[in-house]
């Protein structure tokens, strides 16, 4: 069976830190396992990673480490201004 590819879209921040996570659950340590029992599941994790891996520029740089911190600290910040949304208390 033929099947179309599914997109999925990742802000290039989001891209790099998931790109770093994966790499350390796949390669660095034996928790993919205890993550994701069901290894037809880690067909789509590898495609992922690979796909990520090949795309982002931030894996062959020297700078990496400092890279991707400011990503992750981007992310953050932007979750919690998310979070800092309207309450639902008022007019409450």
């Amino acid at each position: 069976m033929d099947e179309e590819p599914v997109i999925i879209k990742l802000t290039h921040d989001q891209a790099f830190v998931l790109s770093d996570w994966l790499y350390e659950v796949m390669m660095r340590s034996d928790k993919l396992d205890a993550i994701v029992p069901d290894r037809a599941v880690w067909s789509g994790i590898h495609a992922i990673s690979g796909t990520l891996e090949t795309t982002l520029p931030e894996v062959l740089m020297p700078d990496y480490n400092g890279r991707l911190e400011q990503a992750r600290q981007r992310l953050i910040e932007t979750m919690a201004d998310a979070d800092d949304g309207p309450s639902r208390s008022q007019g409450s």
